[in-house]
C-alpha cells in the first residue's frame, strides 16, 4: 500500500470527521494523531498542556509523527499545529506521505469553534480574536506544507468524497 495520507488544517476544519469518512471510502485505517498522543501519554491533551505546557505537548507530537509516519496505508488526521513544524513535515514526506490541507474559510471556523471547550489554545476571553490571529499565522504554513489543497468548506461527506476522488 502507498504512503500515508495526512490531513492538516486549522482546528475545526474537519480533519477527524472528514478523515473518518475518507478512510472508510479509501479502505484505509484512520489514525487520529491527537488520540494517538493521548494513548501514548496515558492522559488527555488538555492535561498534557496543563502539566507540561505547549512545548511538552509538541515534543510528544513530534515523537508520534515519527512513529506514525513509519506505518503505511494510513489516513492520518493530524493536530492543528502538527505541520507548523518543519521536522514533522519532513518526516511525513521522507516516509512517502502526502499532506492535504483542508482549507475552510475563517468565518466558518469561527462558527464551528464558538462553543469549543476542549482546545487549550482557545480557552481565552476573546476567542474570536484568538482564532483570527492563529488562522492568519497558520494558514500560510499549512499551504506551504501541503502537497494538495482541498476546499473543505462543504459538509464532511462531500469533502471526504473529494479526497476519495484524488488519485493518491
Amino acid at each position: 500500500m502507498k504512503g500515508n495520507i495526512v490531513l492538516c488544517g486549522f482546528m475545526g476544519c474537519g480533519k477527524t470527521s472528514v478523515g473518518r469518512r475518507a478512510a472508510k471510502m479509501l479502505g484505509r485505517e484512520l489514525c487520529d494523531l491527537d488520540q494517538y498522543i493521548e494513548s501514548q501519554a496515558g492522559m488527555p491533551i488538555t492535561e498534557i498542556f496543563s502539566r507540561f505546557g505547549e512545548g511538552g505537548f509538541r515534543e510528544r507530537e513530534a515523537q508520534a509523527v515519527g512513529e506514525v509516519s513509519r506505518k503505511k496505508g494510513l489516513l492520518v488526521a493530524s493536530g492543528g499545529g502538527t505541520v507548523l513544524f518543519p521536522q514533522n513535515v519532513r518526516l511525513i514526506h521522507e516516509n512517502g506521505g502526502v499532506i492535504l490541507f483542508l482549507d475552510v474559510p475563517l468565518a466558518a471556523l469561527q462558527e464551528r469553534l464558538k462553543n469549543d471547550k476542549k482546545r487549550p489554545l482557545l480557552q481565552k476571553p476573546d476567542r474570536r480574536r484568538v482564532i483570527q490571529e492563529l488562522y492568519e499565522q497558520r494558514c500560510p504554513l499549512y499551504r506551504q506544507a501541503a502537497d494538495i489543497i482541498i476546499d473543505a468548506g462543504a459538509p464532511p461527506i462531500v469533502v471526504a468524497e473529494r479526497i476519495a476522488g484524488l488519485k493518491l
